[in-house]
């Protein structure tokens, strides 16, 4: 029987996910630098949608469950699913959104699990799932005005059997998973420029660390999704960090997520572990 909640690691087998299609989906106030670029000419939706749509199919293809969070007009950045809650070990948290375009979107998924009866926390102050990455008994959680100090404080008291580990960087990038990731238990993918020396230093010290380079970082390089032995989600867009994962033993399943990486996410933000098998 599949438990309620439970994701150990960033790359054990995944069992359930959660989605909300793009439908909505639109640049509307800029909160990072690829809206910027991408702002006047914005989304195509009818092309992210059926991108997003490979994206579904080739999950359940490798046996994921996907669950569908209904898409609203008054959201236009619900795609990303991994902000609005988080699962660690088996309790699973419900986030607080930062940014005023994003508040709200909590509701959807907590109307689910509800429905589901699947416990959950609410988060007590401003954190979001893109800034939270679990790896066994280490979460490493990115600071910036999106996580705050405070959040990091209750995340050590709920999570007493693990080790917090606190991730400075460039907040500019968004989101910590949009400049470092964890592969498996010693390989990762980082982009060094998002980080003081020290912070790099601490990194390199945990993991055999891929370097993206700057340009893929900007078509979301580090944005890859694991689902277990070996194989992840990554963009076609992105030649340099899919050829050094492969050569790394990764099986890399290309789909072409363009449209949607406009707006500064890609498979990790657009999907919400909720189970993954060990």
């Amino acid at each position: 029987m599949m438990p309620p909640a439970k994701c150990l690691t960033e790359y054990d087998t995944l069992r359930r996910v959660i989605l909300c299609e793009p439908k909505y989906m639109a640049i509307e106030d800029i909160i990072n630098d690829v809206q910027k670029k991408y702002k006047d000419e914005n989304i195509d939706r009818e092309k992210a949608m059926k991108q997003h749509k490979e994206f579904e199919r080739k999950l359940k293809e490798h046996s994921v469950e996907v669950i569908k969070l209904p898409s609203s007009e008054r959201y236009p950045e619900q795609v990303f699913t991994r902000d609005v809650g988080f699962t660690v070990g088996d309790r699973l948290f419900l986030a607080d959104m930062a940014s005023d375009i994003r508040k709200g979107e909590e509701a959807a998924l907590q109307n689910w699990l509800l429905q589901e009866n699947i416990p959950f926390r609410i988060s007590e102050s401003r954190v979001e799932g893109g800034d939270v990455i679990v790896d066994g008994n280490r979460v490493f959680v990115g600071i910036s005005s999106r996580t705050s100090e405070e959040s990091v404080q209750h995340l050590e008291k709920s999570l007493p059997d693990h080790k917090v580990i606190r991730v400075p960087f460039n907040e500019k990038y968004l989101h910590l998973d949009c400049v470092f990731n964890v592969l498996s238990e010693d390989k990762g993918l980082y982009f060094p420029e998002a980080f003081d020396a020290e912070t790099r230093k601490k990194l390199e010290s945990m993991y055999k660390l891929i370097e993206v380079n700057k340009q893929e970082q900007f078509t979301m390089g580090t944005n890859v999704l694991s689902i277990g032995d070996g194989q992840l989600f990554s963009l076609p867009q992105n030649p340099e960090v899919n050829a050094a994962m492969r050569n790394e033993g990764f099986n890399v399943i290309e789909v072409d997520f363009s449209e949607i990486i406009k707006s500064g996410g890609s498979f990790r933000c657009c999907s919400m572990p909720v189970v993954r098998n060990d």
